[in-house]
């Protein structure tokens, strides 16, 4: 929480930005945005109530906060999962075109997918002040530290910064969520409809929410379409994943298989070679993202496409409007390729 430069007379602490808020009857944002310089957006009334609320309280605000607030500062802070995946990687390069446009510099710190760690990140972020933080990974339900992080990122936020999270909607910031339910269940009636019937899915924990939700999807597809229950494999959501999961496919007798993402799809294809089988051949093979190395294997992935460059343009553009709480959602479409020819 933002504090105040000057404690209050007696053995109280001092004022924060909320006790202001608060005193005026405003939202944290509008104090902030008051407090900190920048009141274009703010009605005239609510400017002299905070004003007097925050001259009741003997509160001043941070330098630094107002320097953050007035968009003085000249970067913008990304925390991803993980670099190494194009998924990732091209988010990124989203992102950091929106930035430059902007004149801002883009900072990156990678997670390593554990919550702790971005956690961390976050914390130290905040003592940077960039103008903006944008987070991008799958939430996990049940970790106890999205609290922390919501916390956190919140703080930054009341202090003047922009919040944007690349993920599932959930915290209280503006948000670009992608249809993976949707993009999932459509990919199961397309393969349904090119004839496939025995099918099983390689997945992560149940925990992991992007994975979840794109195992899901395809399950519904095949409900809808009246197909049984898939063959589930659960793996680590890497492409290493992807290729130990591959031995139990050859052993269960499937047609073809949905991976959650490109990468664990992949992998399996690869092992599925060094067994003797040929994707799109012996096995079918489908995944998600439509990385660009989609489309360099062999034979060609199928997949359900993502814009991954407009995911980051979106978020980055999100943060430099300074939208809270908004929603966005991104549309996914299936891509038919030689992996799933078809029976």
């Amino acid at each position: 929480m933002h504090r105040g430069s000057r404690p209050r007379s007696g053995d109280r602490p001092p004022a924060t930005l909320h006790d202001v808020a608060r005193e005026a009857g405003v939202s944290g944002a509008t104090a902030s945005r008051v407090l900190n310089g920048s009141t274009r957006n703010v009605k005239q009334d609510n400017v002299f109530r905070v004003l007097a609320a925050a001259a009741k309280l003997n509160y001043a605000p941070h330098l630094s906060a107002q320097a953050v607030a007035r968009g003085s500062t000249t970067t913008a802070a990304m925390v991803v999962s993980d670099i190494d995946d194009p998924y990732f990687s091209t988010i990124a390069a989203g992102v950091t075109e929106a930035a430059e446009a902007a004149g801002l510099i883009v900072t990156m710190a990678v997670s390593g997918r554990s919550p702790e760690r971005e956690l961390e990140i976050v914390r130290a972020l905040r003592g940077q002040r960039p103008r903006a933080i944008i987070v991008a990974g799958s939430r996990i339900e049940g970790d106890r530290s999205q609290r922390a992080l919501a916390e956190e990122l919140l703080a930054y936020q009341t202090a003047g910064g922009r919040v944007v999270v690349i993920s599932q909607p959930g915290l209280p910031f503006s948000t670009v969520s992608i249809d993976n339910f949707g993009g999932a269940r459509q990919l199961a009636r397309t393969l349904v409809q090119y004839g496939y019937r025995k099918f099983a899915i390689i997945h992560a924990r149940r925990e992991l929410l992007t994975s979840r939700d794109r195992q899901d999807g395809f399950e519904k597809g095949l409900r809808d379409a009246g197909v049984g229950d898939p063959v589930r494999i659960e793996t680590e959501f890497t492409r290493n994943g992807g290729y130990r999961a591959a031995g139990e496919l050859a052993r269960r007798g499937v047609e073809a298989v949905f991976a959650v993402n490109d990468v664990m799809a992949i992998g399996a294809m690869t092992a599925l070679r060094e067994l003797g089988l040929v994707p799109g051949e012996d096995i079918a093979v489908a995944g998600f993202d439509d990385i660009a190395s989609a489309v360099d294997v062999a034979p060609a992935l199928t997949s359900v496409v993502i814009p991954l460059r407009k995911v980051g343009r979106t978020a980055m553009r999100l943060a430099l409007r300074g939208d809270t709480e908004k929603v966005v959602t991104i549309t996914t479409e299936v891509v038919v390729r030689e992996s799933t020819p078809g029976t």
